[in-house]
């Protein structure tokens, strides 16, 4: 039981309620009786400040507190609201009858309470009057008539008035029947004596059928008696609610709300017109065309002087309560031309929606010059509604709307609500556009970081595939690339960033030079992505800034399989951080995945990366691909790889069909990330293209090494070359012999137009091109080869180093 003694008051008291009517003392009292608002009306009502009742038990304000006189008044458990009389105590002691009403109510985020209000006795009341209740009658939103006991009208109401099409003079003495001889009239009539004779209300679906329409008005119709002061009925009110306009009313009201989840679901300027059409029609307008700017407007700049020629526009969606949408003379996708000063030319310039009845001579006008506006003439269309698409003060499209199935022309109301719908859809429209640019802008930087052509060499054939995504997301990270490395070898990269659109992208460029500056220092696969995996730390950490703001996980997330394969020894060394496994074809067209340690993503930092080696036969098929590949629709990582390996094994002549293969049979749409599919078939340099040589370390053996240098180029067919190469062998082995440590190698590679020569030794130290000075002795030796060789470089091995020098055959003889 709650006990409740207390009245309150007016005026805002906490933040349970910031206004109140005038004349009203409020309070709150929570459910344990102790005050906890107290408004300034109430304190004008009982005298007590706020600080002088709040906190304090409501029943001290009782008349009778303290007294042992049981007054207090219980409210039963469970009910809500409560209503009566409480004598309660003035400060200054007299006592109040005040009349109080409360409710019990929770507001949002607190504990229930009750709310206590009560009128402050004196303040003036407005008076009921007898001008007060004409308004009520004559300003009624209900049409409504009052009929006497011979069930003649007495009264009609302006709303009466005009949905009977006559004055109330005119009406005034006569029957319903008389006034609109129908039976619908008759019916009503027929009720309304029963109305008398029973004394109970009665009710009619439509009380008259209005001239010129050929059919009800839906209005719901209730008779009810009137009865005087002594119970006898002395007549019947006749209230009329139309229907259709409650329902359209309730179909403006809840449009907004239900346009703003329907319109713009998609980044898509045409499918957001359409769906403003489909909002639209039928509950709005019979027929809707939404023609838009072609080429749209740039910038900020409202459309201008449109009136000064015709305005050209694109017709983008349509809409008709018709088969077909007879009344658009052209298409979707068609082109439509707006005369000057016809209502739509005018719509745009002005930027502002208007509405026309078809007897309008500005209407007129535009149908006898417009062969495209006989739509109005030909579907008896009788109001036309035009609206702009603006936002943000710019003018992207125009929508036109007509009626010819509803009776009711287009009103002030409707101009609103089509202006608030095209204002969200124009709002879609410029966020298409924007994101349409930056998509494309996107693209372009990503292709522009993508290899524009593979390099030539011999170690592999290669075919690629790029796909950039088709979500609304847009462009993603995704890159491939083929580095080629000293002593013929190759590099294959494969990546993912995280993320899409302009960033994603910048990311990936930043990342593929720097995969292509650590692969030229000729780094093993595993530490290579240990060095990008600090990279990204650091990148990472300055875009986050001093203070740690701003996002900061650029490129962290980052997966990556790096794979350099050696067609010499056909040794293929791998390494991925987070990234799918390669897949296999063998030559005899058995297809497997590479076993390959994972290695966490790049960017996390502290994790080790490890690299495998496995040799691959002549003819192999080495596969690279991102995650996208196999995020296949309604389907499992595992469906996605059966898919793949089914397509892999399929005999092809070349590479671009596998690639082909490949995405036919794994994507039956546009991929919703990023595509990267990369296809090597390995390649062999036999015995007859390799020579190798162990030397001792002794000085006099250079010659032998010269010597034998001249002889392996003149059986290949370069003799040409071999003054060349002997001073290039010369200093290699030279600098081997002199600062290096047993045992040394010399191997010669004959890779098609390309002659690489290499000394290794097992020393680590490497050596350094500095330029000699005048008087030194030494430190010539690589600068000459600098100025011999088309390449030069170290490469470090787990145990010593290989110098290396590439010249290029070609114009020699011998060369293929």
């Amino acid at each position: 039981m709650q006990r409740f003694p207390v009245s309150s008051g007016e005026g805002p008291l906490d933040s349970d309620r910031s206004r109140e009517p005038a004349g009203t003392a409020t309070a709150t009292i929570n459910e344990q009786g102790i005050v906890t608002g107290w408004s300034d009306s109430a304190r004008r009502l009982l005298g007590y400040a706020t600080s002088e009742v709040i906190g304090l038990p409501a029943a001290r304000l009782l008349a009778d507190a303290g007294t042992g006189t049981p007054t207090t008044r219980r409210i039963p458990s469970g009910q809500e609201r409560w209503n009566g009389t409480v004598a309660l105590r003035h400060r200054d002691g007299h006592r109040l009858d005040v009349e109080l009403l409360a409710h019990h109510w929770t507001p949002t985020g607190e504990g229930a309470k009750w709310l206590v209000v009560s009128p402050v006795p004196g303040r003036p009341r407005t008076p009921w009057s007898e001008p007060m209740e004409q308004w009520a009658f004559t300003q009624s939103p209900c049409r409504t008539a009052i009929f006497d006991t011979d069930l003649r009208l007495l009264r009609a109401n302006a709303r009466m008035e005009r949905a009977l099409s006559l004055p109330e003079a005119a009406m005034r003495g006569l029957r319903l029947p008389d006034i609109a001889p129908d039976p619908a009239s008759e019916e009503t009539e027929r009720r309304m004596r029963l109305a008398l004779e029973t004394g109970e209300s009665q009710r009619v679906d439509a009380f008259v059928h209005r001239a010129g329409t050929g059919g009800e008005q839906g209005w719901q119709t209730s008779l009810t008696p009137l009865r005087g002061p002594d119970g006898r009925v002395r007549g019947v009110c006749l209230a009329a609610h139309d229907r259709a306009g409650a329902e359209r009313a309730r179909q403006q009201t809840s449009l907004p709300t239900e346009a703003d989840a329907l319109i713009g679901t998609s980044l898509n300027s045409a499918r957001t017109a359409q769906e403003l059409c489909d909002v639209t029609v039928p509950r709005l307008a019979d027929f809707m065309a939404v023609d838009l700017l072609d080429p749209p407007p740039s910038g900020n700049e409202p459309y201008s002087d449109p009136v000064a020629e015709p305005v050209t526009m694109c017709r983008t969606a349509v809409r008709s309560v018709l088969e077909g949408s007879p009344e658009s003379p052209v298409g979707v996708g068609g082109t439509t031309v707006y005369p000057a000063l016809s209502p739509p030319a005018e719509c745009l310039a002005a930027g502002r929606g208007a509405v026309h009845a078809t007897n309008d001579p500005v209407i007129a006008r535009w149908v006898a010059r417009d062969p495209g506006a006989a739509w109005i003439r030909e579907h008896g269309v009788h109001s036309v509604m035009t609206v702009p698409l603006r936002s943000g003060g710019t003018t992207v499209g125009l929508a036109v709307l007509g009626r010819h199935q509803r009776p009711e022309p287009f009103g002030p109301e409707d101009l609103r609500l089509m202006e608030r719908l095209t204002t969200r859809a124009a709002v879609s429209m410029r966020d298409a556009r924007r994101h349409s640019r930056e998509r494309t802008n996107t693209m372009a930087l990503q292709r522009s970081l993508l290899p524009q052509s593979l390099p030539v060499q011999s170690a592999l054939e290669i075919a690629s595939r790029y796909l950039p995504a088709s979500t609304e997301s847009g462009v993603g990270g995704d890159w491939f690339d083929v580095i080629p490395l000293s002593g013929a070898r190759v590099a294959l990269v494969v990546g993912d960033v995280v993320g899409h659109g302009m960033r994603a992208a910048a990311t990936m460029g930043r990342l593929r030079t720097a995969v292509r500056t650590l692969a030229d220092v000729d780094l093993p696969p595993d530490e290579l992505l240990t060095h990008l995996d600090d990279l990204i730390i650091h990148l990472s950490a300055d875009e986050a800034g001093p203070e740690g703001a701003g996002d900061a996980a650029g490129g962290i997330g980052t997966t990556c399989l790096y794979v350099v394969y050696d067609p010499v020894s056909r040794c293929c060394t791998i390494a991925r951080a987070g990234h799918p496994p390669p897949a296999v074809v063998s030559p005899e067209g058995a297809v497997y995945l590479l076993d390959v340690p994972a290695g966490p993503p790049l960017g996390l930092g502290g994790l080790p990366f490890e690299s495998v080696e496995t040799e691959l036969p002549e003819g192999s098929i080495l596969t690279l691909y991102t995650d996208g590949l196999l995020q296949i629709r309604d389907h499992d990582v595992d469906d996605a790889l059966d898919s793949m390996f089914a397509a892999l094994a399929r005999p092809a002549a070349t590479l671009e069909t596998v690639c082909d293969r490949v995405l036919t049979g794994l994507l039956t749409h546009r991929p919703e990330d990023d595509v990267a599919l990369l296809v090597a078939r390995t390649r062999v340099l036999h015995g007859d293209r390799v020579a190798v040589w162990e030397l001792p370390p002794d000085p006099s053996l250079v010659a032998l090494a010269r010597r034998r240098t001249t002889d392996q180029l003149t059986a290949w067919g370069l003799d040409e070359a071999a003054f060349v190469t002997e001073l290039m062998v010369s200093e290699l082995v030279t600098n081997a012999i002199r600062y290096g440590r047993p045992p040394i190698q010399l191997r010669l590679i004959h890779e098609n137009s390309t002659l690489i020569c290499e000394v290794s030794d097992s020393s680590s130290t490497a050596p350094h091109l500095r330029r000699a000075r005048t008087f030194d002795e030494g430190g010539r030796g690589l600068l000459l080869i600098a100025q011999l060789a088309e390449r030069w470089g170290t490469r470090h091995a787990p145990v010593g180093k290989t110098i290396w020098a590439e010249q290029s055959l070609a114009g020699y003889c011998g060369t293929p």
